[in-house]
């Protein structure tokens, strides 16, 4: 049985995030590619135990007509506002609007490396941990439903391929990660590559590291 986080406990996904953190940026887009500035943007990888077994806490955004984010899988989060001091509060602000999380409820384990998606954001991934299970205030407008996925299943590497986008031309193709269905839910893209670099982090790190497109 595939389970690299059996076993894993509070303090070594502290350690490890801590360890792994360069406070630096990974872009798999080529200079120029982008014609302004990218935006500052925070989201909260909710880690969970459930029956004693690590998972993490993903959403479905809400389909929006002329959003490219809606319908999405994705985790918690959004643009950052003049009044978040840093990214942990934009995400603990964004998540507790998505879903109703008590930002006092959240114990921050740690932070991943920033990463730029095709959307022009600079987005720093937040791990966080929550209390399970939580009765969740879901703003409906925003999210249509909340699911998780447990953190072995997504570690496999039978359960995800990695396919080539290709951007414009004069630009080369770039890596884009797709899980298989799980429960009828599609992970991809920006919230795929995430997760994958916090498995990369708590299982992996420094053997390898994924820099891919989202």
């Amino acid at each position: 049985m595939f389970s690299p986080g059996a076993g894993l406990t509070e303090q070594e996904i502290i350690d490890r995030l801590q360890a792994a953190n360069s406070n630096s940026v990974d872009s798999p887009y080529p200079p120029g590619f982008f014609n302004s500035p990218t935006r500052s943007a925070a989201v909260l990888l909710p880690l969970l135990l459930h029956n004693s077994i690590w998972h993490l806490l993903y959403i479905h955004r809400t389909q929006h007509k002329d959003d490219p984010h809606s319908g999405q899988v994705a985790f918690p989060g959004g643009s950052r506002d003049l009044n978040d001091p840093d990214p942990i509060s934009n995400a603990l602000r964004e998540t507790y609007e998505e879903l109703g999380v008590e930002p006092s409820d959240v114990k921050i384990l740690g932070q991943l490396n920033d990463f730029v998606t095709i959307t022009g954001y600079q987005v720093t991934p937040v791990v966080g941990l929550i209390p399970w299970p939580y009765d969740l205030k879901i703003a409906r407008h925003e999210v249509s439903h909340c699911f998780t996925i447990p953190l072995d299943w997504l570690a496999n590497p039978a359960n995800y391929i990695i396919q080539e986008r290709q951007l414009p031309d004069p630009y080369p193709s770039i890596p884009v990660i797709y899980y298989h269905m799980y429960d009828g839910e599609v992970l991809w893209g920006a919230s795929a590559k995430f997760t994958l670099s916090l498995i990369d982090v708590l299982f992996y790190h420094p053997a390898r590291k994924f820099q891919g497109a989202g």
